[in-house]
């Protein structure tokens, strides 16, 4: 089961992700009780993010530190990299290898990620590539939703916001055709609706779904909302704003079932109102779903360089 480049949903299959999950338990319990490992001591790992990134490029840096690697890291290589000079991703990306033993690419172009690893010596991982996927948060979006309800099968989503421009929901509708009978409830405003491409990935692959909007109307009938920002840098000046059809607050807490959650990949806008009020109910996951990027990108770089090794 060698896993090598992660660059989309696609290529992800179940079996993976078990043992992903497994070994992401096992990094929770270690972080817990030993703060690490020295696993991938003597390890590389370089982050080139052309994009401006928190939870993802910090929980990767940690991850690869709490297993004992090394961190190579630009963090705004649009602006402070050899790019700003014209050099290609291609070029860099052949570079870089030569450096590290990983690469965690993040770009504003979709599709970036797929060239990286057309030329790489080394693994890429796709931490976002313009409005395509993020097949890492997609992972832990999951973990997130198997930890709090218990389950991957059967269950019904609300995602709610920019999906057009969301590479968040784009790699969790890839992901879910895999699962047996996920239902999907697309909640957006007409002009960030969903793009065509996933719609039509849901149709060859018999997946229901409904587009909506109005988040109050299908709260009562969900397992998991998952809410998303307008993404204001995608939009060429456009401004978009979520009304209340668009976001939760405590009326929509008030029809959400007992066991469902709420999540968003963060960072959030608008998205919540009355924060305080959400941010105390305990189907308010978002926070331990952010925590959960740690354990698993720490499975991930283990399973990538390592897989063999013993913690």
């Amino acid at each position: 089961m060698e896993l090598k480049h992660v660059v989309g949903a696609q290529r992800i299959s179940p079996a993976v992700l078990k043992r992903l999950f497994h070994t992401a338990d096992e990094m929770r319990a270690l972080v817990l009780r030993e703060g690490g490992s020295d696993t991938l001591k003597r390890r590389v790992m370089a982050t080139l993010f052309y994009e401006p990134s928190t939870r993802t490029r910090l929980s990767f840096e940690a991850a690869m530190r709490r297993l004992g690697g090394k961190v190579i890291t630009t963090e705004a290589a649009a602006e402070f990299s050899s790019a700003v000079k014209g050099e290609r991703l291609k070029d860099t990306i052949q570079v870089v290898g030569g450096y590290a033993d990983v690469i965690v690419l993040r770009h504003k172009k979709q599709g970036s990620a797929a060239k990286a690893a057309s030329v790489s010596s080394v693994p890429i991982i796709n931490a976002g590539d313009g409005a395509g996927q993020h097949p890492t948060q997609m992972m832990l979006d999951l973990y997130t939703i198997q930890k709090e309800i218990g389950r991957l099968e059967n269950l019904a989503i609300a995602m709610v916001g920019d999906l057009r421009n969301g590479r968040t929901v784009r790699s969790l509708c890839y992901i879910l055709t895999k699962f047996q009978s996920p239902r999907l409830y697309l909640v957006s405003p007409r002009s960030l609706r969903m793009r065509k491409d996933i719609r039509a990935y849901l149709r060859r692959h018999g997946v229901p779904f409904e587009e909506c909007d109005d988040l109050r109307e299908v709260a009562g009938r969900v397992d998991v909302v998952y809410l998303t920002r307008v993404q204001a840098e995608r939009m060429k000046g456009k401004c978009v704003r979520m009304n209340g059809r668009f976001q939760m607050d405590p009326s929509v807490l008030e029809r959400l079932q007992q066991h469902a959650i709420i999540m968003h990949p963060l960072p959030r806008v608008d998205e919540i109102r009355q924060r305080r009020l959400v941010d105390i109910d305990p189907r308010a996951a978002y926070f331990r779903q952010a925590h959960n990027g740690l354990y698993v990108r720490m499975a991930l770089l283990k399973m990538i360089l390592a897989p063999d090794a013993p913690l």
